[in-house]
This record gives C-alpha cells, sequence and structure tokens, in this order.
C-alpha cells in the first residue's frame, strides 16, 4: 500500500515547485503553443504570487516519501484549481485522485476546475475524480466543472493509503 502525503509547499519548497512546473509545461507543449526561453526554460510568470497572495495556495503531493506531484489552488468564489500535475510514473494509480480530494476538503465551497479540450486524458481524468454532483461547461479553454464541496466532507488529515 503506498502512502500519500499532501503538504502546504513552504517557501523553501518553491525551487522543486519551481522544477515540477517546468515538467508540468513540458507535458502541456503538447497542447499548446508554449516554447522555452533563451535559457532553456518555460517558467510561470504568477510562481512568487503563491507565497504573497494570501488566496493562492501551492501544495505538493509525495508517494512514500518521494516527490509526486503538486497543485497550484486559488482560493475564493469559486475555488479555482489553477494548476494541477502527477509525474507520468505515479499516473493511473489513483494518486492524482487521492491528491485532488484532499485539496477539495481543505477548501470546502465553491470550486471550478478547467482544462484544455485537446487534453482529453485531464477530462476524463477530473470527471471521475470530483468527489461530487457537477455541473459541466464549457470556455474558450474547454470543459469547466463547477462543484460544492460540503464543509462537513472537508477532512483536516494530509495523510492518506492507496
Amino acid at each position: 500500500m503506498q502512502h500519500i502525503d499532501v503538504t502546504t509547499a513552504t517557501i523553501s519548497d518553491k525551487a522543486v515547485v519551481r522544477r515540477l512546473l517546468e515538467l508540468y509545461a513540458h507535458d502541456f507543449s503538447e497542447f499548446e503553443d508554449y516554447d522555452v526561453d533563451e535559457h532553456g526554460l518555460f517558467g510561470y510568470p504568477y510562481l512568487d504570487h503563491y507565497w504573497t497572495d494570501p488566496d493562492r495556495h501551492p501544495f505538493l503531493f509525495r508517494v512514500d516519501g518521494h516527490l509526486a506531484g503538486f497543485a497550484l489552488v486559488r482560493s475564493g468564489t469559486p475555488h479555482d484549481m489553477a494548476e494541477f500535475f502527477v509525474l507520468r510514473k505515479y499516473r493511473r494509480e489513483g494518486i492524482g485522485a487521492h491528491a485532488a480530494r484532499d485539496v477539495f476538503a481543505r477548501f470546502p465551497g465553491a470550486w471550478q476546475v478547467r482544462q484544455l479540450t485537446a487534453n482529453a486524458r485531464a477530462t476524463s481524468f477530473w470527471r471521475a475524480t470530483i468527489p461530487v454532483p457537477f455541473h459541466e461547461d464549457t470556455n474558450d479553454e474547454g470543459p469547466v466543472q463547477y462543484f460544492t464541496i460540503a464543509a462537513e466532507a472537508s477532512s483536516s488529515s494530509a495523510e492518506h493509503q492507496v
């Protein structure tokens, strides 16, 4: 059984999140017209805001102590899963679903999750992962799921077993 740990990323974790964002952007370059800069980096212009803006929340995922991914959340009405990434090694094992549900539980209330129309695997993942009934619409990015997580569904536990 694998041990999944979802923790708030601290300022000392920012470099780790930055490197994981590079892998995330590399995966996304399959769907978007992303190019690396002259230093070979994709970059992420909002990263610093996750440690200065009280409505932005960075999380890291670990499996048996090994880094496995991250989530970047913007809290508000609705809360927004701004970015979500699981390393390929850990995909299709239920780890992403477990991590996503842990993050949802930390922010009771209305949520939105957006994904690109071209990324059918992401759309399928979110449709299977959202733990409550949801409404789906589309915008210029693609499918958007809207749902509400009740406060009683919230859990303070950041450790899970799969």
